[in-house]
Formats: structure tokens, C-alpha cells, sequence
């Protein structure tokens, strides 16, 4: 074929993959960009700090602290920050710690070019850029839902999954060779100027409307009404449980290959930045590979796979002294690292509803930081006492292991009902509104059900109790009249009527659905009775009996 047909060719084939693209949408498209250079940056700092610890101490145990020291924050402020981005503008929560970051990046940049640093002023700026990106990250992932149409979800985060692995191979690379070429320090600044690019980006971004109406939630309220989600979502806990099995063992190739390039392979600071390219390479076929493969597989084969095949490369890296095979294990390593964590990432978001949304990516990305931050430790010390490959090949064993342990723990994309808002409910007749702190407030509901349909009634009723949980209730419980066979009342408790407002607000049509299947067994004829009662303030009744509230 001709060179002019092929170049129109693939003309041809480039245009129609943008046309299906969410990068046609110009808002997604300025994101993303943004969010490549944010992620460039920060993939740069991580990749010199760890090298830059070689440099300063032979200790294995430093060089795998720097690992832990950039993903303790997530432990540490990772669901405050997913509380944060579902209460206060995302825009410029995004702008602040693109701010922060590159100020801490230049700081430790002009200190290393000045001659200043030393292990632990390197601990703590890379503690202080790594609690940066746990603040910005829940934000940026949680607005992708804001860009983009359902329906195009999947492959926007894949493309977010490109991004930050276009990142892993383009940012250790570069900060590789200009480390190699100018310096250390010269790196740290350059990785700096990256995180310009979000901060240009999300000017251009319109900043989203409150997901709830009412009064706003607090910081340490919503943090509790997140847990309190987690706690009561099926969903939410089978990917939690995913994310923690593979991120703790996973942590053993992040955290050593510093020591894998310098001790094992004999590389300078180019070739672990050309490892760890190998990594990024690969990441960036699995995110290439996985919207395909999401959309004529389950989310829970795809996970495994990716579970599989890191496990097989990993252990491929732990046997060879070879530079080139151990850059096909890093590839393949890269492969399922975004096999697994762009597809739960995905399934995280598509199952969460909008007003918990960022904290539901919080709470999924505490769990892979925590492990990250858990595991490079534990592995940096197991490295010491018994050699990299020792420790290589034991954390691929416990990976096999949590996951036979956890293979009943399903996780499945969410449906457009898991989300979407359930029916407008009828406005509240009552005498006076409280405040939004007064408190606690009791739901009771009456049901009427006939002796045949009452194990239904069970079944059904049994079915509702984990929504009003997670969508606020901190108790719920159906009672039997033993005077009136009959009857049967529902009732649960909201900490404020605040949190009752929202709770209403925060029904999505399958919950609307499973509280129909639950009224469809009243019997007919007879109305459902719902009383809403107040805690009464027993001082201030006593001080003013007009007013007991």
C-alpha cells in the first residue's frame, strides 16, 4: 500500500476512535490534559525521591520509606479529603493542592540543588507532596462523572487510567535522564512546572452545582456519613476488600525497584527511570486493552486476570539477572496494576451515588495507599533480612493466597439505578420546622399485612434496612405488635434533621423500588401510617415549656 494510503488510513482509524472518544467533549478534554500533567509531576517527584534516597543511604528500609512516606497521607486524610470534594467546590479544592504541590516539589527541588537534603528532610517534603495529591485526587476523579455522559463513564476513567500511567512511563523516564544529564535537583524543579498545567486547566472548568439540597454538611459528619456508606454497601465493601488484597502485596515491586535497578541489575539512575517506563509502558496497554474487555467481560474476570498475570510477572522480575526480561516483567506488572485498579475504579464510581461519590473514590483509594504505605514497609523489611527476591516472590505468594481467601467477594459494574435520584418525595406536613441540629429524630412507620403475605413482607422489608443505614440511619429495626398480629412497625433514628432532609434526598430509584416491593404488600385499603418524632431537649423544656425544642 502506499504511503500516502496507509497515513490516510490510519487518519481514517485515529478519527473515528476521538469521534467515540470522551475527549471529544472539550471540558473532559482540558481536564484530562491537566490531569496527565499532574501526574507527570508527581510521578516524577516519586521516581527521584526514591532515587534520590539510594543516593543518600544504602539502607533498603529509607529507600522503601520514601514509598511510604508519599502514600501515608491517604491514611492518614484520605477520606477528610473525599469528604472535602463532596461538600465544597471541587474546582477549587483541584486549584489549592496544585498550588501546594508545586511549591512543596520546588522546595525539595532547590534544597537538593543547594545541598541541603538529607533522609529526613526528604521524608517529610515527600510526606507533604504525597498529602497533596490524597486531597487532589478524590476531587479529580469524582468530577469525571461531571464531564461526561453515563453511558461513556468506563472509558473516561480508563482514559484517567492512561493518564496516570502515560505518566508512569513518560514521568520516571524523564526524570530519569534529566536526573542523569543535570542532576537530581534539576528533576525536582522541572516535575515542579508540570503541576502548571491542572492549575491552567481547571480555570476553564465550571464548578458543580451541590448534590443535595439543605444545609451543607459538616467535615466530621460527612466523614461519618461516608464510613456509614461503606459500612452498609455490599458494593462498596467487595471493593474495598479487592483493592486491599492486591495493593498490600502489590507494594513489594514499587518499593524495591530502586534496590532491583541499583543491587540486582547494576543500573544507574536511567536505568531504573527505563524500569520504571517499562512499568508505565505497560500500564498504558492494560488501560488501552480494558474498555474493550469491560464491555464483553465481567468486572470480576477482568480483576482476576489482572491478579493472574501480575503474579506471573512478578515473579519473572524475582528470577532474572537479565535487563531486557525484567523489563518484560515490569510491562506486564504494569498490565494488571491498571487492570485491576482502573476496572474496581470504574465499578467504585459507577455504584456510588453523587453525594458520596468522592468519598467513596476516597475510601477506595485510603485502602490502596494504606496497603501501599503498610506493604512497602513490611516489604523493604523483609528485603533486608532475607534479599529482594525473597521478599519479591513472598509477596506474589500472599497475593495468591488473599485472593483465594477472597474469591466469593464479587464486584460488579454498578447500574444507571444504583445512582440515579429515586422519586421526588412529597413535601413534609408538619407544625414547625425544626433546626438543623435539633435532634435525634425517629422515623416510625405502621404496616398493615395479611398472615400471606407476611414472609414476603420479611423478605422485602429486610431488603430496605441497609438503605436507610447508609443513606443516614444510625439504627433501624421492624418490630411485631404482639397485641395486633397484624401490625408490624419499621423505625430508625437520624442523628439531626439535617441528616433527615438529606436522608430523603439521598434515595436512588433502586432504593424507591425496594420500598415499593415493601408497600405493595400493605393491605389494601389501608394507608401506611409515618410518624417523625424529635428528641426533646429536657433543659430547655424545663427552662421554657413554650418552646421544649
Amino acid at each position: 500500500m502506499p504511503r500516502n494510503g496507509l497515513t490516510a488510513r490510519y487518519g481514517v482509524v485515529v478519527s473515528r476512535l476521538f469521534e467515540s472518544s470522551p475527549l471529544r467533549n472539550r471540558a473532559f478534554r482540558l481536564f484530562y490534559f491537566g490531569s496527565v500533567g499532574a501526574a507527570i509531576g508527581y510521578t516524577m517527584q516519586a521516581t527521584i525521591a526514591a532515587w534520590l534516597m539510594a543516593t543518600l543511604t544504602p539502607s533498603e528500609f529509607m529507600v522503601a520509606l520514601v514509598q511510604t512516606a508519599s502514600t501515608a497521607p491517604a491514611l492518614l486524610f484520605g477520606l477528610i479529603a473525599g469528604t472535602l470534594a463532596d461538600i465544597v467546590d471541587r474546582r477549587r479544592l483541584i486549584l489549592v493542592t496544585q498550588i501546594g504541590l508545586f511549591v512543596a516539589t520546588l522546595l525539595l527541588g532547590v534544597a537538593t540543588l543547594a545541598g541541603v537534603v538529607g533522609p529526613v528532610s526528604l521524608l517529610l517534603l515527600t510526606f507533604v507532596v504525597g498529602a497533596g495529591f490524597t486531597f487532589y485526587l478524590p476531587a479529580q476523579q469524582a468530577s469525571i462523572n461531571e464531564l461526561v455522559p453515563r453511558t461513556e463513564l468506563a472509558r473516561a476513567v480508563a482514559l484517567g487510567a492512561v493518564a496516570f500511567n502515560v505518566a508512569r512511563a513518560v514521568g520516571p523516564a524523564l526524570a530519569g535522564a534529566v536526573a542523569a544529564w543535570f542532576g537530581s535537583g534539576s528533576a525536582l524543579v522541572g516535575s515542579a512546572l508540570f503541576f502548571i498545567v491542572m492549575i491552567l486547566a481547571i480555570r476553564k472548568h465550571r464548578g458543580r452545582d451541590i448534590a443535595l439540597p439543605g444545609v451543607p454538611e459538616r467535615l466530621l459528619s460527612g466523614a461519618m456519613s461516608g464510613v456509614r456508606y461503606a459500612r452498609h454497601s455490599p458494593a462498596m465493601r467487595s471493593f474495598i476488600v479487592r483493592n486491599l488484597s492486591f495493593a498490600v502485596c502489590a507494594s513489594s515491586l514499587w518499593a524495591l525497584l530502586p534496590v532491583i535497578a541499583r543491587d540486582e541489575l547494576s543500573l544507574g539512575a536511567g536505568g531504573y527511570g527505563l524500569l520504571s517506563a517499562g512499568f508505565g509502558a505497560g500500564a498504558v496497554a492494560g488501560a488501552l486493552w480494558l474498555p474493550r474487555h469491560l464491555q464483553r467481560l465481567t468486572l470480576n474476570v477482568v480483576t482476576l486476570s489482572g491478579v493472574a498475570l501480575w503474579t506471573v510477572a512478578l515473579l519473572l522480575v524475582a528470577a532474572t539477572r537479565y535487563t531486557g526480561v525484567a523489563l518484560v516483567g515490569v510491562f506486564g506488572c504494569g498490565m494488571a496494576w491498571v487492570s485491576v485498579f482502573a476496572s474496581l475504579s470504574a465499578g467504585t464510581q459507577s455504584t456510588a451515588p453523587a453525594w458520596v461519590r468522592a468519598r467513596a473514590v476516597s475510601m477506595n483509594l485510603v485502602a490502596v495507599q494504606a496497603s501501599l504505605a503498610v506493604g512497602s514497609a513490611l516489604w523493604g523489611a523483609l528485603a533486608s533480612a532475607a534479599g529482594v527476591r525473597i521478599s519479591l516472590a513472598v509477596s506474589a505468594g500472599a497475593l495468591v493466597l488473599l485472593h483465594l481467601v477472597h474469591r466469593r467477594v464479587a464486584v460488579e459494574m454498578g447500574k444507571e439505578s444504583d445512582v440515579m435520584p429515586g422519586a421526588q418525595l412529597p413535601e413534609l406536613t408538619i407544625t414547625g420546622e425544626p433546626l438543623p441540629d435539633d435532634g435525634p429524630v425517629l422515623i416510625q412507620i405502621e404496616y398493615r399485612i395479611d398472615a400471606s403475605n407476611r414472609n414476603g413482607f420479611v423478605r422485602a422489608i429486610r431488603r430496605v434496612g441497609p438503605t436507610r443505614r447508609r443513606n443516614g440511619a444510625t439504627s433501624w429495626r421492624v418490630y411485631r405488635d404482639l397485641g395486633e398480629e397484624d401490625r408490624y412497625v419499621e423505625r430508625y433514628v437520624i442523628a439531626s434533621w439535617a441528616e433527615y432532609v438529606r436522608l430523603r434526598s439521598r434515595m436512588t430509584m433502586t432504593d424507591s423500588r425496594l420500598q415499593a416491593q415493601v408497600e405493595q404488600l400493605q393491605r389494601p385499603g389501608v394507608p401506611i401510617r409515618v410518624s417523625r418524632l424529635i428528641g426533646l431537649d429536657m433543659a430547655s423544656a424545663e427552662a421554657d415549656p413554650a418552646n421544649p425544642l
